[in-house]
């Protein structure tokens, strides 16, 4: 039997995703698209899952797209069968989209090269977690492409446009501590110490928050960068009065005034 591209499994309430095409550098074919929206659809359908992890197998995180994917045989019609325009409308913007959408926090940890899509994988995550070994490259200069996946979108939120403009532009290697220093991951595995177990921790500390403050959370920061200060108002209040309906914050006002840890079920 083939050999799966995306494992999938749970460690208490998180859940470990792990794109498993190691001989490849975990590069993207529509193949591992379609069994990641199946991960994040058993992610959707298990409440007892509070966080995810996602991670690659082997020696890399993701190198992108696997471009032995696109038809580049000499011959007729060669422009329209080598346009990555359909595999990015069909396959990778849906997974940045399920990704960003995703009812849980995420957390990736980098084990290696994030190259690419794969680059913009990591940040598509709320949070990520680096081996001190790992490096992240935007490659598509090199191949007269753009940053897609979200790449163009995510470089600018995290490095500020002078450097989004370097990175992509030139497409320099940056390492895992250059990447946490210019804001691209949160955090970054001490030498030696596996970055998977590191994230692990982080996702098990998140689920154990209130999920639906914490995904509340993510997407009014999101929105904060195109809204003016009244709309950002506007939307503190509603979120708050939605989140004011729910099991956790009850639990956690409570928890409170009774002087003991809360115990959050993520309702």
């Amino acid at each position: 039997m083939t050999e799966p591209a995306v494992l999938y499994s749970t460690e208490g309430a998180v859940a470990l995703i792990t794109l498993n095409r190691p001989q490849a550098l975990n590069s993207f074919t529509r193949q591992m698209h379609r069994e990641l929206w199946q991960a994040f659809d058993r992610i959707e359908s298990d409440k007892s899952v509070r966080a995810c992890v996602i991670t690659g197998a082997g020696r890399g995180f993701c190198a992108g797209a696997d471009l032995a994917e696109f038809d580049f045989e000499p011959g007729p019609d060669l422009i329209r069968r080598a346009d990555p325009g359909p595999v990015i409308d069909q396959a990778f913007n849906p997974t940045v989209r399920k990704l960003q959408a995703l009812r849980v926090p995420t957390v990736a940890a980098v084990n290696g090269v994030a190259a690419g899509a794969g680059a913009s994988l990591a940040m598509t995550c709320d949070l990520a977690v680096a081996a001190a070994s790992a490096t992240f490259i935007q490659a598509f200069s090199r191949i007269g492409l753009v940053p897609d996946a979200g790449g163009s979108w995510f470089l600018v939120k995290r490095l500020g446009l002078a450097r989004a403009l370097g990175a992509a532009m030139l497409g320099d290697k940056m390492t895992a501590a250059e990447a946490r220093e210019q804001g691209m991951i949160w955090d970054l595995a001490p030498e030696g110490e596996d970055c998977v177990q590191r994230a692990l921790k982080l996702a098990t500390r998140l689920a154990e928050l209130p999920t639906q403050a914490l995904v509340a959370t993510r997407h009014l920061l999101r929105a904060a960068a195109s809204n003016d200060l009244d709309r950002q108002l506007d939307a503190e209040r509603d979120t708050q009065s939605a989140l004011g309906k729910t099991h956790d914050y009850i639990e956690g006002v409570t928890a409170f005034r009774e002087k003991r840890p809360p115990k959050f079920t993520g309702e």
